[in-house]
């Protein structure tokens, strides 16, 4: 091969960029859309030219066992994808029957826009899927049913086009659409295990009604929370939708009409040694042994363990050598009902600065742990969000009272002057708050703000 010079290797790299970075932006606007509408009308014709390779058989002639399958080595494309261009190239030519009359297409419309290049092949496969879904006693609504969804294609994405093509087969054919869902409904399913790394995994697939209930509980608690300084929320979604799963858990877990076992609500049941659970995170590498999660038989850090046991049933119990109980005393809650009510009043459901947004029900946390000899009283207790007690133990925030309300003080690995922060009334309450304050009608004056 002969080397380019350098005139001809300057005009082969820089003539296709420079005409590009020559246009203004309206004209990039208008390269990208033409672009598009080329695309489309050359995959048009494309179809056209599938569709007759198959009148001729030529995947027979070269072996294959299907056209699809055909295509697929021929260009080097996805299964998937040479098959929805053989399902619509077979619904989109028009040809002449060996006595020279014309069959035409049978999506005609879609043919049209397809070769004007407004719609594009995924477009096309929406709506002969849709065709091919109607029932006999709705063939005679064909023709409508395909100049309406050819028409709404030019100004849908293909999703959008495929719930409208649904809808109309379910107004058309509501005894196939009761089948279709009783059919998802028995297709339910739901697994989880425990990996090797104790990580629990999920895998479901859920109904439609079920699949609805699940998006509407989850969403809003998946919502990124922006922190006190501005900041976007550190969480990647994934994340957001874990934290938000759990916190739907602790919903659950913590109504009263969730179903009991043995006469005992829910529970996570963990066993580990009394003085284990005593020692600091200053003893770490010093011996200390990790609890044990029952249901699932996996260990858990004695400072996780901590952090559960600032609110939580506890059940003293003497063990033997062997692990089998000599001695069972009362449980009894660490934060009484009267104590918890008096710190949903003075600090909402969280305490933690700037907290916008807290999931799930809120855990009532020792300042000092009652492991350590802390009192279970207001005067060290203060309310915190799922997501910020866990930041408060594993980033080992400090905790003060300061005239009855809790003040954080960040490690010195977030703020090296460690700076106090006044604690606060998770904004959600706060914003109720200063509603009430100003825009409750006063005694007497029902359009004034009280002020």
């Amino acid at each position: 091969m002969t080397p380019l010079t350098d005139t001809q290797n300057t005009t082969a790299e820089t003539t296709p960029q420079s005409a590009v970075a020559s246009c203004s932006d309206d004209e990039l606007v208008g390269r990208l859309r033409d672009l598009e509408q080329t695309m489309r009308a050359t995959m048009m014709e494309q179809l056209l030219v599938i569709a007759e390779a198959e009148h001729r058989g030529l995947h027979v002639a070269n072996g294959a066992r299907s056209l699809p399958a055909w295509l697929r080595g021929l260009l080097n494309i996805d299964h998937h994808d040479a098959k929805t261009r053989v399902r619509v190239a077979r619904n989109v030519e028009s040809r002449k029957t060996p006595s020279g009359a014309t069959v035409p297409a049978e999506l005609p419309e879609t043919a049209v826009a397809l070769s004007e290049g407004a719609i594009g092949v995924e477009h096309a496969r929406v709506i002969a899927d849709s065709i091919h879904a109607l029932p006999e006693h709705a063939r005679c609504d064909q023709v409508a049913v395909e100049s309406t969804l050819s028409g709404y294609a030019r100004q849908m994405p293909p999703r959008e086009l495929a719930k409208l093509a649904e809808r109309i087969r379910y107004s058309l054919d509501q005894d196939g659409a009761h089948r279709d869902e009783q059919a998802q409904y028995e297709a339910r399913e739901l697994y989880f295990w425990t990996a090797r790394d104790g990580m629990t995994v999920v895998k479901a697939r859920l109904d439609r009604e079920s699949g609805a209930k699940f998006a509407a509980l989850l969403e809003p608690l998946a919502a990124p929370c922006p922190e006190a300084d501005g900041t976007k929320d550190p969480r990647s979604a994934g994340q957001r939708n874990a934290d938000a799963f759990a916190a739907i858990l602790d919903l659950a877990i913590d109504a009263d009409t969730t179903p009991r076992a043995g006469g005992w609500r829910p529970r996570l049941n963990i066993t580990i040694d009394f003085e284990d659970l005593k020692r600091g995170l200053d003893s770490i590498g010093g011996g200390r042994m990790p609890g044990t999660l029952h249901h699932t038989e996996r260990a858990i850090t004695a400072e996780s363990v901590r952090r559960i046991a600032c609110d939580c049933e506890v059940l003293p119990m003497v063990l033997d050598g062997e692990g089998l109980p000599l001695d069972v005393g009362r449980s009894k809650r660490t934060a009484p009902a009267h104590i918890r009510a008096a710190l949903l009043q003075r600090d909402g459901v969280c305490s933690f600065p700037g907290c916008d947004r807290p999931p799930g029900t809120p855990d009532a946390h020792h300042i000092v742990s009652w492991i350590d000899g802390g009192r279970t009283d207001l005067s060290n207790m203060t309310m915190l969000c799922p997501h910020h007690h866990r930041t408060v133990h594993n980033q080992r925030w400090d905790i003060t009272m300061r005239d009855g309300r809790p003040v954080f003080i960040p490690p010195a690995t977030l703020d090296t002057n460690r700076t106090p922060r006044p604690g606060g009334r998770a904004l959600p309450i706060e914003h109720r708050a200063i509603i009430e304050r100003h825009f409750r009608p006063s005694r007497g004056h029902a359009n004034t703000p009280a002020v």
